[in-house]
């Protein structure tokens, strides 16, 4: 890490606060100290180290994710001053990256939020990235004092959370919302903070989508795994004949809830999720059928057959369905509503497949 700089802040009048985010002094990411004491602010790298990005691939996968977070409070990109701009962001730690690594050759203060290491879609959904604590951050780092506008610039995401106009009654700052993406922020700010639809545009494309799929495999593991548990412990017992086919029965369907359906979402017809994912698991029900011979000569009972049409649809809409609280494309409203149309019948029909499988497991032992 370079030697630490150190800075006055000028133009401050009386002592300022504490900044919480003077804690994270001796981070690797942490370049410089604008100020003394422990009303400093952290100047932090706009260059991601591989570590950095190391971090942010565990993530992905759920690795240490509750804890990746950085302290909230005030840090600084570049030389800011009183004049210069003000962007709010979440204290996860993959956002906090993605946010300082495009300010390379950018002035200015970043007012990281505490939302708990969540992203601000989410944090705005839940309300840690809120007018409250969005408030109490303004107050807490004395940036009043600190800068002599009135501005802060939010991301657009993170609107849903926050009421401009209390805001602005209870710190006196008015709340001014940048581009969805963070990389289009030194274009925005270079052009007088004035957006271009594409700027304003919610992507979420098929990269997005794709960076998701990890952690949703990651969170689908354990229940596979007691699944499989419960099949080799029927085994056991005499009550079942489960195996290779089951196998990779019960996998492509975890496949295609938590890989290939978000892949395709924009192409598969309807507008609900579970519908979407239980279309490519019958799909995949009927090739697994025919793989084992279906009609002319199967290898399956029909009972079992019959249970795959039933089950792997159904898990794979469900697995499909949770995949709403990570996207753009729905409100909590919405999701609700797909919730309580969709979740009965999944119920249902993933209780008859199970009944079935296990009626031709009891059926099988005593024909032997």
């Amino acid at each position: 890490m370079p030697p630490a700089t150190v800075r006055k802040l000028s133009g401050t009048l009386g002592p300022l606060p504490p900044n919480p985010a003077m804690g994270s002094a001796k981070e690797k990411w942490v370049v410089g100290i604008l100020g003394e004491g422990p009303s400093a602010v952290p100047r932090v790298s706009t260059h991601l180290r591989a570590a950095d990005r190391f971090g942010t691939w565990k993530s992905r996968w759920t690795l240490g994710r509750d804890d990746y977070a950085v302290l909230p409070g005030l840090y600084a990109v570049g030389s800011p001053d009183r004049t210069s701009p003000v962007l709010v962001t979440a204290n996860y730690k993959m956002t906090f990256d993605a946010v300082r690594k495009e300010l390379a050759g950018v002035d200015a203060w970043l007012l990281v939020l505490d939302t708990k290491g969540v992203n601000v879609w989410c944090a705005a959904g839940k309300g840690t990235f809120g007018t409250k604590e969005l408030v109490r951050r303004v107050d807490a780092v004395g940036l009043a004092r600190r800068v002599s506008h009135r501005t802060l610039v939010l991301p657009q995401l993170g609107a849903v959370g926050v009421a401009a106009h209390e805001t602005a009654r209870a710190t006196g700052f008015r709340v001014e919302y940048g581009p969805v993406h963070a990389e289009d922020l030194p274009a925005w700010l270079a052009a007088g903070r004035v957006a271009t639809p594409a700027m304003r545009r919610v992507r979420f494309d098929v990269r997005d989508r794709l960076a998701l799929a990890p952690a949703e495999l990651v969170f689908t593991f354990k229940p596979a795994l007691i699944a499989l548990g419960a099949m080799f412990l029927l085994n056991v017992a005499g009550l079942g004949f489960y195996g290779l086919v089951d196998l990779y029965a019960l996998a492509g369907a975890l496949f295609v809830g938590c890989v290939l359906a978000p892949l395709l979402l924009p192409l598969l017809p309807g507008r609900m999720f579970a519908l979407k994912g239980a279309e490519l698991g019958l799909i995949w029900a009927v090739a697994v059928c025919l793989l084992n011979g279906w009609p002319d000569a199967p290898t399956l009972a029909w009972p079992k057959a019959l249970a795959y049409l039933l089950v792997l649809p159904a898990l794979a809409g469900f697995l499909t369905m949770n995949f709403t609280g990570s996207t753009t494309y729905t409100s909590p409203s919405g999701v609700n509503r797909e919730m309580r149309r969709s979740l009965p019948a999944m119920v249902v029909a993933a209780a008859l497949g199970v009944l079935l499988l296990l009626g031709d497991g009891v059926a099988a032992l005593f024909a032997r």
